[in-house]
């Protein structure tokens, strides 16, 4: 039988023996292996007993620092136009109603107009009202002409309402919007003011851009409550509960569990644990990508370095040596903390698992498996 040959970082190490080895049982995930003592020095296969793990051990996941849905908004363009003046930078403070930009609008003309005449038929409707009341009320005209103008008066009112409202919707002030139906000057502009205060996170406005209506111009964000974006193993999510306490690794913020996906990521089976960021927030920045703890808890799992862990497909294996060889073990990784890890798995305590040269036993294993589904 020819020899096979795999890589362990920069070194290459042949194991013919280790293909040519008879499996003593092919249960799955338990398929157990011979392993002849003078090969485990050659192979650099080393092992360690299995212990506890201690109270102190963190678990330790990625996250990314979010803004708050609800401390965002996005400014966006009510009418299509052309920009002349942006009057912010970004990330400059501004506070609400704060001038951001003016717009030049062909189609504010027309709204101006719309309201003048919209505002001088209901002056007309009301007097007509009026006078058609008075007539009835003095035995002169019938009640027919009065429910007619009363009724032209409220379609002349909606009429005003409503063009009012497309002029506070298009970001025109209502004092302004007020001296315009009043008869006053026209204006050939709108300038658009903060809708909150915060910081402006994000500015794609240019002066001489030619916009459409609703597109975006400008972001502002209240920096003021962040949240975290956790990504945890789906076996792990469970004990990520709702009023959890984590902590940022090399800050002094720590954060609560909110809320946990429903959904697993298919790719990475890793479920996201959104966390609310409480006190010392300055630390951190949106969009960062931070480390948060959750402590261990005793008795939770077995403590084993992280290159005792193998991996086939989704599931993880460590190698338990026994009187022959060794038996590829099915564990659920806990939690992860730096060159630590902490497993969950039907262990008794004391077991020797192997620490070191485990690529040669995953591939040894790997066989074992190929040849018990033949």
């Amino acid at each position: 039988m020819k020899p096979v040959f795999f890589q362990t970082g920069s070194v290459c190490v042949a194991f013919a023996a280790l293909s040519a080895l008879l499996p003593v049982a092919a249960a799955e995930p338990s398929i157990k292996f011979k392993v002849a003592e003078k090969q485990l020095q050659a192979l650099g296969i080393q092992v360690a007993p299995i212990a506890r793990a201690g109270e102190s051990t963190p678990a330790s996941f990625p996250a990314q620092v979010i803004l708050s849905p609800d401390r965002e908004q996005v400014v966006s363009s009510p009418l299509a136009g052309l920009i002349v003046q942006v009057l912010v930078q970004l990330n400059q403070p501004v506070r609400q109603g704060t001038a951001l930009l003016r717009i030049v609008a062909p189609e504010l003309g027309q709204q101006q107009l719309q309201l003048m005449q919209a505002a001088s038929r209901l002056a007309l409707a009301r007097q007509t009202a009026n006078r058609e009341q008075a007539l009835w009320d003095a035995g002169i005209i019938p009640q027919r002409r009065v429910q007619e103008s009363q009724a032209a008066m409220k379609e002349a009112e909606a009429t005003f309402a409503q063009t009012r409202a497309s002029l506070r919707l298009s970001g025109m002030p209502d004092a302004t919007i007020a001296r315009v139906a009043a008869g006053g000057k026209l204006e050939d502009s709108i300038t658009l003011a903060a809708p909150r205060s915060g910081v402006v996170t994000r500015l794609d406005a240019k002066p001489g851009q030619r916009i459409e209506p609703a597109a975006a111009l400008l972001q502002i964000a209240e920096t003021d409550k962040l949240s975290l974006d956790i990504l945890v193993p789906a076996a792990e999510a469970g004990r990520w509960k709702p009023g959890a306490k984590v902590k940022v690794q090399g800050r002094d913020a720590r954060a609560r569990v909110v809320s946990s996906s429903a959904v697993v990521a298919p790719g990475s089976q890793t479920v996201s644990i959104r966390a609310a960021v409480e006190g010392a927030m300055g630390s951190l920045r949106a969009g960062e990508s931070v480390a948060v703890e959750m402590p261990g808890t005793a008795g939770a799992g077995w403590e084993l370095p992280l290159g005792a862990v193998a991996h086939d497909g989704a599931q993880t294996y460590v190698f338990v040596k026994n009187a022959d060889g060794f038996e590829a073990r099915s564990v659920t990784v806990a939690a992860s903390a730096g060159q630590k890890v902490t497993v969950q798995g039907a262990f008794n305590g004391g077991e020797q698992v192997a620490i070191g040269g485990v690529v040669a036993l995953k591939g040894a294993w790997l066989e074992e498996k190929a040849k018990g589904s033949k």
